[in-house]
């Protein structure tokens, strides 16, 4: 993953600042995702989960599915 510049991180920052998402609760998608569920982390497991999703350029939630899934299969 390419790292923004302070200038991006600025000018982003305060484009949402002014601009805040509209986030309809009512409608299926969004921050509010029925399915959603907060999972805690130890450090080495986080740690572990950053660093490859940047060499793989994919994001912690589908690296978490891919190995559940792997480990379905090997069980089966």
């Amino acid at each position: 993953m390419k790292e923004m510049t302070d200038e991006e991180a600025d000018a982003l920052d305060e484009y949402y600042t002014k601009n805040p998402p509209k986030v309809d609760p009512s409608k299926n998608g969004g921050f509010a995702k029925k399915s959603f569920r907060m999972v805690a982390l130890d450090r080495l497991s986080e740690d572990y989960l950053l660093t490859k999703a940047i060499a793989t350029q994919k994001t912690p939630t589908e690296l978490i599915s891919e190995m559940i899934r792997e480990r379905i299969a090997a069980s089966i």
